[in-house]
């Protein structure tokens, strides 16, 4: 490498891994394992949506632009999340959200979401494994609070406890990989 030439790490594990066990730590409430908690909020401030910000600003700079379209826009799912719940608007008249109107920005979600899985058709399996699961996700969640029916949001969050762990996988065996320079987490 010459003096000339700077190494630039890759940011997709830490916004794989922000995705990912923010993605988990959130499912395990939906699948009705965990209360929604101060460490649910916490994660989806920091990691969910700091971290995957963080890395993707860095793919966009590195011209990278699946990745920085997917974590920057993920991240800032994880903060409006963290905003409808919270509602720091209440004061001001704004209602909380209806599950009909969580209905529609999970859909928005799943929409956007699927035409990303389409990009990651010239990604590798991992990559197509998240988005996929995540598309499905998505949809299910939706389908829970249009329907009412808490069965499928319990359904969603097993669902999701899979995408959210794929999406570690991911990451792990990009660190992984890299570290030993051969595959020993194979990504497909």
């Amino acid at each position: 490498m010459s003096a000339n030439t700077t190494k630039h790490a890759n940011p997709g594990p830490l916004g794989l891994l922000g995705f990912g066990m923010t993605t988990v730590l959130l499912n395990l409430h939906n699948a009705g394992l965990l209360p929604l908690s101060i460490v649910i909020v916490a994660m989806g401030i920091a990691l969910g949506g700091l971290a995957q910000i963080i890395a993707g600003v860095r793919e966009l700079k590195q011209g990278a632009t699946f990745g920085g379209t997917a974590f920057t826009a993920y991240g800032l799912f994880w903060w409006s999340l963290v905003i409808i719940w919270v509602n720091p608007f209440k004061a001001a008249g704004i209602e909380a959200a209806s599950k009909v109107a969580m209905g529609y920005y999970l859909l928005l979600w799943g929409i956007f979401t699927a035409f990303m899985f389409v990009g990651t058709l010239k990604h590798n399996r991992a990559t197509q494994v998240v988005f996929g699961s995540l598309t499905i996700l998505f949809i299910l969640l939706a389908l829970g609070d249009f329907t009412g029916n808490h069965t499928i949001t319990m359904i969603a969050g097993y669902e999701g406890i899979f995408c959210g762990l794929s999406a570690v996988y991911s990451a792990m065996g990009q660190i992984v990989n890299g570290e030993f320079g051969k595959d020993i987490f194979p990504l497909g």
